[in-house]
């Protein structure tokens, strides 16, 4: 069996240097070490008012990666004439507000629904694999094929939550489950990301067809304690 693949997301590092409005900590640093402890992609998100990861970053890092990178983009038209610039192996369409703090859910596929079928078909043309990050919901699933999405990544910060309130998430946890087998049906490659920690991906990871997940938040807060090649050596071994 195919081993699921780790993307490591590192736009929190880009969030500590940019406190203090520094050149250190490198997000540049942290995906090069990334790539070399085991992660199989780099995840940065470009977010609109660039309050981590910057233009720059992106350029060299893109530039200096052996694995692929996976840039995570607004549907917007600056987003795409920046993402077919780059042409970045892998691409993720989030659904992106201002004054979140976090991405707070998945897209909605019937906002500017011919929009983002333009911009899934101009990314696949320019070589870049793309992926639409959505709700665990079926119907999504289905309008996520319909707009010729190479794959979805479920959006499992409901089910995170959940476990780390230990409440009761076998609804949630069914949910995703059923999400994944007809992803898999239907074709599409089915990826896993938000809100994901040790105990959460260990849960995720019984469900079979789950191909990616990608960590970020807590992989990096851990890092702090244990080390960055620790840290994704432990969810290497996890989700395996």
């Amino acid at each position: 069996m195919k081993n699921i693949r780790l993307g490591v997301n590192i736009d929190h590092v880009a969030t500590v240097r940019n406190a203090r409005g520094e050149k250190y900590p490198s997000p540049l640093k942290a995906a090069i070490l990334s790539e070399k402890s085991g992660a199989d992609s780099i995840t940065i998100h470009l977010r609109e008012d660039r309050r981590h990861i910057k233009d720059t970053d992106l350029k060299i890092i893109k530039s200096k990666l052996r694995i692929p990178l996976n840039l995570e983009i607004a549907a917007t038209r600056e987003m795409l004439k920046i993402a077919l610039k780059n042409k970045p192996p892998f691409i993720c369409i989030v659904p992106e507000k201002r004054k979140e703090i976090t991405t707070e859910g998945g897209l909605n596929l019937d906002y500017k629904k011919n929009f983002l079928k333009e911009i899934i078909y101009k990314l696949k043309k320019n070589n870049s694999r793309v992926s639409l990050f959505i709700e665990p919901s079926k119907k999504d699933l289905i309008k996520s094929k319909l707009l010729n999405a190479d794959c979805v990544e479920i959006h499992t910060g409901k089910f995170c939550n959940l476990v780390n309130q230990n409440k009761n998430y076998k609804k949630e946890f069914d949910k995703i489950r059923n999400v994944v087998y007809l992803g898999n049906k239907l074709g599409l490659e089915v990826h896993a990301g938000h809100g994901l920690t040790y105990k959460s991906s260990k849960i995720l990871s019984k469900i079979k067809g789950i191909k990616e997940f990608n960590i970020g938040h807590f992989l990096i807060g851990e890092s702090i304690f244990v080390g960055l090649p620790n840290c994704i050596k432990k969810f290497r071994k996890i989700i395996k």
